[in-house]
């Protein structure tokens, strides 16, 4: 008799000791879905939970669709949010793919019941940031700034997404490390990530290294699409690398992001500070409003410290002096960049010099740079009101 009350309280702390399934999802609660950011629970992602009387547990998991890329971090991060439990010996995570019903669901959760995109970032109540990178004349390292800026403000913890707008030129992609291909959820497209950064392209979608031969109604169309179309989530700060000049993507971008601001890339030449001085400009027809002035390729700094100013001086201080006048408001020199041959070889790499090297003067300028996008205080100046005169 002994014995058998002896198994019954043995049998009796085992079950105890289980986890319910409850308790198990609230353990899948903690794990967010690499895409979307949001707990996998909360996305209708856990299809079913079954837990064994030996502590084997065993949780089936809906992907989004059948080729996820991110279905080893999932099924990594799923299970070791359950073996965390009490009572769990052994964890199974068996993958599914969701129907065209369950996700349409999830577009609907995300995106509201609409069955026409909008853009997010325009409308009023928007909190995130929109910068327009843009310059007079190709070839200043406007690209370059881009990615730099935005691998810089993820490292501090911001959500930071960044739109490659330069359909005929096309090389965030390449210059972030970014060589993940968006999915698609329904009519969501979701964006890879690189260093922390959600970044789309049309690069993403063209095989190999096949030009982009489109009129200006296509330009738009594709702006559209990734702004619209594209899930970017809660975003702090989004970068568009405009093309050069002020073109069809330049005026598409007023004209969809009308809060969107520009920030002007140029060198310190003569030359090319006029031409940026007229991509600036544009601002006093889109009536929009230009955060500063990032002067690249500033000075070389040879062995012995001095600095050879291969490109003159002053072009980018003339730039923004320049554009306040135009604008009756202050137009800051965010920071001059000076020219390192590493700069050249992260972008090639995929590896942006300001995580690689985060001490090289370029990066201290360009994290500075920054610093003082990311953090300014968000005024009246330049955003849309809805008033009207009575």
């Amino acid at each position: 008799m002994n014995r058998s009350v002896h198994q019954i309280v043995t049998s009796t702390q085992a079950d105890q000791q289980l986890p319910s399934t409850d308790a198990v999802r609230e353990a899948l609660a903690g794990v967010e879905d690499p895409e979307i950011h949001k707990p996998i629970t909360e996305l209708g992602m856990v299809q079913d939970i079954s837990v064994g009387e030996d502590g084997h547990v065993q949780v089936e998991v809906l992907l989004t669709i059948a080729g996820c890329p991110l279905r080893e971090k999932i099924t990594s991060d799923v299970t070791e949010a359950v073996s965390a439990l009490a009572g769990v010996h052994r964890v199974s995570v068996k993958l599914g793919v969701m129907t065209e019903e369950q996700r349409a669901e999830l577009r609907k959760s995300l995106r509201g019941d609409t069955e026409e995109p909008v853009i997010p970032f325009a409308e009023p109540g928007s909190m995130t940031r929109v910068y327009c990178v843009a310059s007079g004349k190709g070839g200043v390292g406007k690209s370059s700034v881009t990615v730099n800026l935005a691998a810089s403000m993820a490292q501090r913890g911001i959500s930071v997404g960044v739109v490659d707008a330069d359909i005929y030129g096309h090389s965030v992609p390449r210059m972030l490390g970014a060589t993940g291909k968006p999915t698609k959820v329904d009519t969501m497209i979701m964006p890879p990530q690189a260093h922390g950064v959600k970044v789309i392209s049309i690069g993403m979608f063209t095989p190999g290294n096949t030009p982009v031969v489109w009129r200006g109604p296509m330009l738009h169309r594709a702006l559209q699409q990734f702004l619209a179309d594209v899930f970017w989530g809660d975003l702090d700060v989004l970068l568009l690398d405009l093309p050069p000049g002020t073109g069809d993507i330049a005026i598409s971008v007023a004209q969809l992001i009308p809060n969107a601001e520009l920030l002007v890339v140029t060198t310190p030449q003569q030359a090319a500070a006029e031409v940026a001085e007229r991509a600036g400009a544009i601002a006093l027809q889109t009536r929009q409003r230009i955060s500063g002035v990032i002067e690249n390729m500033s000075y070389l700094e040879a062995p012995d410290g001095s600095r050879m100013e291969l490109f003159g001086s002053g072009g980018g201080q003339i730039v923004a002096d320049s554009l306040s006048h135009s604008v009756g408001a202050d137009v800051p020199l965010l920071g001059q960049v000076p020219l390192d041959p590493r700069l050249r070889e992260g972008g090639d790499a995929g590896e942006p010099l300001v995580l690689s090297e985060p001490e090289a003067p370029a990066s201290v300028v360009l994290h500075d740079a920054a610093k003082k996008l990311s953090t300014r205080a968000r005024g009246l100046a330049g955003r849309m009101l809805n008033v009207s005169p009575a």
